[in-house]
């Protein structure tokens, strides 16, 4: 497999080249203009940087996948609503934009994307619809899924490398599965795409950041990652496996969820619970660690699931089942040394 693999990259090893450019070359752009357009993030008292830093770095990896996009031959439908979705984000990283025109924004997007894949690819997962309400009541728990990875993707934005790293191995993994099973070689090709750019993104902002990718790439990795996901998987369990190559950033926004709906806390104001946010905060430990440590388990969690799958249901749900209790006890463990779990509810 890697053989045939590595002759897929040669043969489109131009349009390959040219995604790790853009990554690069937009980072360096908004590091270089943001300040004279007013592109800044100005740390808070919840954020995890210390001085007003460059973001919207992420417009590279739009830029890569509209020319990606155009070259492999994505419909139109798929390609505009997704365009649009990322500048209204482009537009969020420069002015205040309300969590509702936010979430009205990302659904139409969900709906116009996936009417568009099930036309043009067949969503396998979505089965043979027999009727209009199991057809909306699916194509909604999609876009749920769609938006709500899109938005996972976003909040766990928040140290140096961490976005970019994950992009880098989820879609590396999606492009590995996607190509061994046979999907269609355009999308395994723009999985490659991405996850060059998101190489040529880095260097601006790991292990030290000169820019912040935004919400402009935050959120279009993500929505991106869930509509690869919907167009590979074949059942549900295999929908769970793909959904798991980005396990880490599952499980701390999972979790953190969970303990703020405990404590009262609300959903909607900024925090620092997640754990990736307390080993960078609280325990001290540098971002590219933290991030390191992010990308080299969720790439040992990918792998190990992946291989469970192969051999059946049992060991999967087992790995999962492990691994899940594995995140949950040390987090529970670091959040109560450092009182986390204990802080007075101010965003209430």
């Amino acid at each position: 497999m890697l053989n045939e693999l590595w002759t897929l990259v040669l043969e489109n090893k131009w349009l390959l080249t040219v995604s790790l450019a853009m990554g690069g070359l937009g980072a360096w752009a908004v590091s270089r203009y943001a300040e004279k357009i007013d592109l800044l993030d100005r740390p808070n008292e919840r954020s995890s940087h210390f001085t007003p830093t460059p973001k919207g770095g992420g417009i590279g990896i739009l830029i890569t996948f509209i020319l990606g996009g155009i070259i492999l031959g994505f419909s139109t439908s798929f390609l505009i609503p997704l365009m649009a979705l990322s500048l209204v984000s482009l537009a969020g990283d420069k002015i205040d934009i309300s969590p509702t025109v936010r979430l009205a924004v990302q659904f139409i997007a969900a709906f116009i994307v996936l009417y568009s894949l099930n036309n043009h690819e067949s969503i396998a997962l979505l089965g043979h619809l027999n009727n209009l309400m199991t057809s909306f009541s699916l194509f909604s728990l999609a876009a749920v899924f769609i938006v709500g990875t899109a938005n996972f993707y976003n909040f766990m934005d928040g140290i140096n490398g961490i976005a970019g790293l994950t992009g880098i191995v989820a879609f590396l993994l999606l492009a590995l599965y996607g190509f061994g099973k046979g999907v269609f070689s355009e999308w395994v090709l723009l999985c490659l795409c991405l996850v060059m750019s998101c190489i040529g993104f880095l260097p601006f902002n790991f292990p030290h950041a000169r820019v912040f990718m935004g919400d402009v790439g935050s959120v279009l990795l993500g929505f991106l990652f869930a509509s690869v996901v919907l167009v590979t998987a074949e059942s549900f369990m295999e929908f769970i496996l793909l959904a798991s190559f980005m396990f880490p950033f599952y499980a701390d926004e999972l979790v953190t969820m969970a303990e703020r709906i405990k404590d009262g806390w609300s959903l909607t104001k900024p925090h620092r619970r997640h754990f990736y946010q307390v080993l960078a905060n609280e325990a001290h430990i540098p971002h590219w660690k933290v991030s390191t440590g992010y990308a080299l388990f969720q790439f040992l969690a990918g792998i190990i699931f992946w291989k469970a799958f192969e051999k059946g249901i049992f060991f999967f749900i087992s790995a999962l089942l492990a691994f899940s209790a594995l995140f949950l006890l040390v987090n529970f463990k670091v959040k109560r040394r450092y009182r986390v779990l204990s802080l007075q509810r101010t965003d209430r």
